[in-house]
């Protein structure tokens, strides 16, 4: 599950990290730092945390295994599994 957070909503209050320690850690007083990229035996803790947020500056990507393996190569998508592929005009 890849994890994104918006930086600048960010307003430290660090419920994340006392939830999902290993995914989420202050860095001096309000600096965050996360794992992007978080494995799927966290799924739980990082919803939690997600969900803790007072700010709503975190966002959790759920992408599908098949979509995850398209982003990372070409992008053109697969028939097989349901994603339109690019042709002229599309993306």
């Amino acid at each position: 599950m890849r994890l994104v957070v918006d930086l600048n909503r960010c307003q430290g209050y660090a419920q994340c990290a006392f939830l999902a320690p290993d995914v989420f850690a202050l860095h001096g007083h309000e600096a965050l730092r996360y794992t992007p990229y978080a494995d799927d035996s966290r799924r739980e803790q990082v919803a939690r945390a997600v969900a803790a947020c007072p700010v709503g500056a975190i966002l959790l990507d759920d992408l599908p295994e098949n979509l995850a393996d398209d982003v990372a190569g070409d992008g053109a998508g697969d028939p097989a599994d349901g994603l339109p592929a690019a042709g002229p005009g599309v993306g």
